[in-house]
């Protein structure tokens, strides 16, 4: 347990162990939000560090891959898109899957990544997953402006309708579903990862393998009963096809399957939670 005094020799900071497996101590986070938001920046800002066209990556990646989908998926494969124009069909999937799937990747590598910064100075673990997970939505924001600009463009070339869908407001919801099944993943994974590395690269090849069995590229109603009801295990198949239904008012709405989905993602963090806490005591010893 660490002290340290104050000019009127009073204990100003009492570091101690966690005496409860799912102590969050939201309280100390918060204390701390000045260096969550440090953390966010950083990560922002050292991503895009000595890159020419710096944050319009944010903008290329996405374009780029949604024309690869669209040559190989919708003009060879010849895969249905549900009655929505496939350029907007594959972004608005490539936008919710690239959030889910970043948040994934980075916070699985919190305790590797900064093992140096843990070693030195003390402040909640947690404060650095938690910094991911907001800096991937302000790139999220970003590339959901993107979405919205190629679709105000093709509905007013007539390539695309709109209709008002009051779904459209659970969208905030979509997204914290991801981000709380990305953020508890990820602790998951960085909290193995400190004793088995072979996990890391196990994880980027499950992730895109994941994306295949995620209707990112395809609708669900296109797929056999049978694969359909296997699809539905995933719990982010409903939030992918809830948020295309939302925007474009085509495909299905799964509010059972969104249900599904919040309850797994919550059963997820508090794996992870408690993971991430027992592991916190002792990782700088097999670091």
């Amino acid at each position: 347990m660490n002290k340290s005094f104050t000019n009127n020799n009073e204990w100003s900071e009492i570091i101690e162990p966690k005496r409860s497996l799912l102590d969050l101590k939201l309280k100390e986070i918060w204390r701390y939000k000045d260096l969550v938001m440090m953390f966010v920046r950083r990560d922002f800002v050292s991503q895009y560090k000595q890159t020419i066209l710096g944050p319009i990556w944010l903008f290329i990646q996405p374009i780029f891959t949604t024309f690869i989908f669209l040559f190989v998926f919708n003009r060879i494969a010849k895969i249905s898109t549900d009655g929505i124009n496939p350029t907007l069909f594959y972004l608005s999937g490539i936008t919710i899957w690239t959030y889910f799937a970043d948040c994934l990747n980075k916070t699985s590598t919190t305790f590797i990544s900064n093992a140096n910064i843990f070693g030195k100075v003390y402040f909640p673990r947690l404060v650095t997953p938690i910094s991911i997970i907001i800096s991937n939505l302000l790139k999220l924001g970003i590339q959901m402006l993107l979405l919205t600009i190629v679709f105000v463009i093709f509905f007013i070339l007539g390539y695309q309708k709109f209709t008002i869908n009051i779904t459209i407001l659970l969208v905030p919801v979509y997204i914290i579903i991801m981000a709380i099944l990305g953020f508890g993943l990820g602790i998951i994974f960085s909290s193995l990862t400190t004793k088995y590395r072979d996990l890391s690269y196990l994880l980027v090849f499950g992730i895109q393998l994941f994306m295949y069995a995620t209707p990112v590229i395809y609708p669900l109603n296109s797929t056999s009963e049978k694969l359909r009801n296997y699809l539905l295990f995933n719990p982010i198949t409903s939030i992918v096809e809830n948020f295309r239904y939302s925007l474009f008012s085509q495909g299905e709405f799964l509010i059972g399957g969104m249900i599904y989905s919040l309850a797994i993602s919550l059963v997820v963090l508090i794996i992870g939670v408690i993971l991430f806490n027992q592991v916190e005591k002792s990782f700088m010893d097999t670091v």
